[in-house]
């Protein structure tokens, strides 16, 4: 009895849990993005093993990314002491004293880091320290305009470019660089500007002018990624989106720039990595910030975070209230599909035929991406759009039509037929887009001769059973006309009437 008493003892003893047990368990739940269970642990660990000057760093690393920068400071000045030499935690001092705003001693500990470990795995945030604080001694010692004055005149220029006065806001700017030669800013805001009115070779070479002159500068790599985007110039954006991945910045201000180019790109992974590292560590974000990590938390699988964001972006900004990227969006479509390919949807909004412009613009009503691509100043130029575009863009903007004249009628009734399909084929693939540009091309023809569309479900069969058997041997008006419930006669009646509508190509 007393020996199975004595084992019974040593299994209990031998699985009491100590310091370093909570610590692999907060290591293990950081692993899988469970940050609150890690912070949890971390304190145990902590409270359990206090003289344990990697546990003791560790937690004050996550209560620093949590924003707690004094209970941070405390704890990593307790890990320093017991062991001085751990270049890690040098590094992270340096960090802590830069969120606190004491610029001299987050110097000194980089400076400790890079002395100790050049060649280190934080040595490039280790400089991007010095020199954010050099830049800052440097700023300050300055006799040219006043930092208030410059703000003042910055944020004067960039509500003129939200209001779309792009020509006044190029005033500004200038004249903030006459008087600041080495404001990078300024220059990366004035290169935004000219991009947005057409100049883009100018914005470019603005751009280039700040990369010769201040080597690295994250907001002109960014700003540049974005001028590739616009332009489809794609080669060059995969080099320069290869350099920015290998990009770790220090300041919120670079990691918010990279997140959110990052969206903007497409890159919605790498973008969330990016914005929500930021809101684990304190940082409180404006309508932009809540704006791109929505999106790039929904378009990554973090729908709960998305619209937590979204949550966070209307309590700033009311009027963003039903532009959520998932509204309109069908349970059914996940990131993956054609109606959430950006790339997709733009080629073609953009593309030369009418008939495509069409599809494009009925499928932007579809897609997370409706807001942003809506919002752009250059992407969708209403003016210029014929009067069938003009009405498939105000569908997917969830304009109710009243229709009054015959030719509304037809249009309403097109446009029933048009969800008709859409409904059988959602989500999209590559086959069913091949159906909708032959129905658009049918569509602008039918309209553009005053076709009535007068029965909707029948034509979308004919649709259906016209681009099918063009493709299968084995498609039959009996098999079409029972999906949509109607008679074969009848669909034979429309499958002529369509096949007026068909380019006809001369032999």
């Amino acid at each position: 009895m007393d020996k199975k008493h004595k084992l019974r003892d040593k299994k209990i003893i031998s699985f009491i849990p100590d310091g370093e047990f909570y610590f692999h368990k907060a290591m293990q739940a950081m692993q899988r993005d469970r940050f609150e269970d890690a912070d949890k642990y971390l304190k145990r660990a902590a409270e359990l093993s206090p003289e344990n000057p990697k546990i003791i760093m560790q937690y004050g690393v996550a209560l620093m990314e949590e924003g707690e920068f004094d209970e941070a400071l405390d704890l990593l000045s307790k890990a320093h002491v017991l062991d001085p030499d751990e270049a890690d935690t040098i590094y992270y001092l340096a960090e802590v004293h830069a969120h606190l705003s004491m610029l001299q001693e987050a110097k000194k500990y980089a400076e400790q880091y890079i002395h100790l470990d050049p060649h280190g795995s934080l040595a490039d945030e280790a400089m991007e320290i010095i020199d954010f604080v050099e830049q800052e001694e440097l700023a300050n010692a300055s006799d040219e305009m006043s930092e208030g004055e410059v703000f003042y005149l910055q944020e004067k220029a960039r509500r003129l470019m939200e209001s779309g006065d792009f020509d006044g806001a190029v005033e500004i700017f200038e004249s903030i660089i006459a008087e600041n030669p080495e404001l990078w800013a300024a220059y990366n805001n004035l290169a935004l500007a000219y991009f947005y009115i057409g100049k883009t070779k100018r914005a470019s070479e603005l751009l280039y002018e700040v990369l010769e002159r201040d080597k690295g500068n994250i907001h002109a790599l960014c700003n540049l990624a974005v001028f590739y985007y616009y332009e489809k110039r794609e080669e060059e954006l995969a080099d320069l989106l290869e350099f920015l991945l290998k990009i770790k910045p220090y300041q919120y201000e670079h990691r918010f720039k990279l997140g959110a180019t990052f969206a903007l790109v497409g890159k919605h992974k790498e973008a969330y990595n990016w914005l929500r590292s930021l809101m684990k560590r304190g940082f409180t974000g404006d309508t932009g910030y809540y704006f791109w990590l929505s999106h790039s938390a929904y378009f990554s699988g973090h729908e709960e975070v998305a619209r937590e964001a979204y949550a966070h972006l209307v309590a700033l900004d009311p009027t963003k209230a039903g532009y959520e990227p998932w509204l309109g969006v069908q349970n059914d479509i996940d990131a993956d599909s054609l109606e959430q390919n950006r790339e997709f949807i733009m080629g073609k909004i953009q593309n030369d035929y009418r008939s495509e412009r069409m599809f494009g613009f009925y499928l932007l009503g579809k897609s997370g991406h409706k807001q942003e691509i809506i919002s752009h100043p250059s992407y969708i130029e209403v003016e210029k759009l014929s009067p069938l575009e003009q009405l498939f863009l105000a569908n997917s903007l969830d304009y109710e039509f009243m229709p009054q004249t015959t030719f509304d009628q037809s249009f309403v009734r097109a446009l029933e037929t048009t969800e008709l399909l859409y409904g059988k084929h959602r989500p999209l693939d590559k086959q069913a887009t091949h159906l909708f540009q032959m129905w658009f091309t049918i569509c602008e023809n039918a309209l553009s001769r005053s076709y009535p569309f007068r029965n909707p479900v029948a034509i979308a069969a004919a649709a259906v059973y016209m681009f099918q058997s063009s493709r299968y041997s084995n498609v039959t008006k009996t098999g079409i006309a029972q999906e949509f419930g109607i008679s074969v006669p009848t669909l034979t009646k429309y499958v002529g009437e369509l096949f007026e509508f068909l380019p006809h190509f001369e032999k």
